[in-house]
């Protein structure tokens, strides 16, 4: 069987599981990374794929059908160019926060030496896009899992980084003394649903990925960017950027906490994708 054959068979069984449940991927794209991970490099269109192979490649479909993130069976995930590694147990980064990294690196790139602390970090995504793109930079990531905080460093080391470094801390409460007042950007892509959401959510997501990285367990699941917004503007220099990605349903509400903080400039910022907003605000 060629690879065409196998990818047409593969799609039509993804298109089925997506609909039975509501998984988030493209199936076409999908079926080729998994062929290509089975095989070991990308075959070409009329290339014979070998049986073994097939029955590998069959084996990935099925967890795929299953709801397992694809990022979770092949061991990466593609984040702004970069490939990232990531293992079961962490969050899998959205293409939409690559929006909230550029946001960052736009202000990063204005200031001689800037700091930029990037909270809830994950595996690094966000922090370590802001490093690559501005190499004069000081970045930092903080979160509360060091299973993910170790997979963040892994990334950061093979991609030879020497900027940025990982903490474990819940939201601010573990960041030194010295960057209070000092940080020109504080970027957060938070775990907002509500909890009462979280049962609506795709087998995908709430079935693999971390309860803590989906909701913080408040009722509107605001509750960690209310406290981000309290505790950030103390943390920020003057003229310093506060990011925050939410969803457009909650865009006005955290424009008007933001406001209430004495944030200047607070706005809805929206990138490619119509999921999600960033709203900005400058201390």
């Amino acid at each position: 069987m060629n690879a065409n054959q196998l990818i047409i068979e593969a799609k039509r069984e993804l298109v089925s599981a997506n609909s039975r449940f509501g998984l988030q991927g493209e199936e076409e794209e999908d079926a080729w990374t998994l062929l290509s991970h089975a095989s070991g490099e990308e075959p070409g269109l009329l290339d014979e794929i070998p049986p073994a192979t097939v029955r590998r490649f069959r084996r990935l479909i099925r967890r795929r059908q299953a709801g397992e993130p694809v990022p979770y069976i092949v061991g990466w995930a593609e984040f702004s160019g970069l490939r990232l590694s990531i293992r079961p147990g962490t969050f899998v980064p959205r293409l939409t926060s690559e929006f909230l990294a550029a946001q960052a690196v736009r202000r990063l790139r204005r200031r001689r030496r800037p700091l930029h602390v990037d909270l809830a970090a994950g595996i690094g995504p966000v922090a370590i896009a802001a490093a690559m793109a501005v190499p004069q930079a000081s970045v930092w990531g903080f979160d509360i899992s060091s299973r993910a905080l170790s997979q963040a460093r892994k990334n950061a080391a093979a991609l030879e980084l020497d900027n940025i470094r990982f903490r474990l801390s819940d939201l601010f409460s573990g960041l030194p003394a010295s960057m209070r007042g000092a940080i020109d950007v504080v970027t957060i892509h938070p775990p907002y649903v509500a909890r009462g959401e979280v049962g609506g959510l795709p087998v995908e997501m709430k079935g693999y990925e971390p309860r803590h990285t989906l909701t913080d367990g408040s009722k509107d699941g605001l509750g960690l960017v209310r406290r981000v917004i309290s505790e950030g503007p103390r943390w920020l220099r003057p003229g310093g950027w506060l990011l925050i990605e939410i969803m457009p349903s909650e865009s006005a509400r955290v424009r008007t906490l933001m406001s209430r903080a004495g944030l200047k400039e607070v706005k809805s910022t929206r990138g490619g994708y119509k999921e999600t907003r960033v709203i900005v605000g400058r201390l």
